[in-house]
């Protein structure tokens, strides 16, 4: 199947709207309150933990390059880790406990009081990363989610919650990518 010029704009309008409808002044105030406890736990020189399932995992890995390298200028490092990189810890926990469990036990073993958990899931309903919740709490951790338009039972776990105002996969993913290099510019000029 071609897709034709109309479709693409289509496409991309769609896009655009959904991030009008995001960016807006209520959710902008999220963002810089979730900016704020990004900010407090890099200048408490404590570590971001970060988790998500597919697409989330890999914005996890994303975002977590971006602290540990660098997002526009040199800085100092900022500590954060993504929960989904270690194959060898994703796949024996998975194992050995179960799927759910994969970002809670490396909480357990890596989380510190005052750390904190950043979980994404468009859904807001993944049960590994709704469990990761519960045990960072447990451990004097903030959580910070990244939902899509209903939030799921994520919103209502975590200490603050930001979510795309779409129900679609993609859109919400693309509004995440935004929210979170832009935390990471308001961290990085912070320092």
């Amino acid at each position: 199947m071609e897709m034709s010029k109309g479709d693409i704009q289509k496409s991309i309008q769609e896009n655009v709207e959904v991030l009008k409808k995001t960016f807006n002044d209520a959710h902008i105030a999220i963002l810089i309150e979730v900016a704020s406890l990004v900010v407090s736990t890099i200048k408490n020189n404590k570590k971001i933990l970060l988790c998500g399932n597919g697409g989330s995992a890999a914005d996890s890995q994303h975002i977590a390059a971006e602290f540990i390298g660098r997002f526009k200028k040199e800085r100092q490092s900022i500590p954060a880790i993504a929960l989904t990189t270690d194959t060898s810890i994703l796949t024996a926990v998975a194992n050995d406990y179960s799927f759910d469990e994969i970002f809670a036990r490396q909480i357990e073993g890596l989380g510190n009081e005052g750390d904190l958990l950043i979980g994404i899931s468009t859904s807001g309903n993944s049960p590994n990363v709704l469990r990761a919740v519960n045990v960072a709490a447990g451990k004097g951790m903030k959580s910070i989610g990244f939902t899509g338009e209903n939030g799921g039972k994520l919103a209502k776990s975590v200490d603050i919650n930001f979510s795309v105002s779409s129900n679609n996969t993609p859109h919400i993913q693309a509004g995440h990518i935004i929210a979170l290099h832009t935390i990471c510019e308001i961290a990085e000029n912070a320092l």
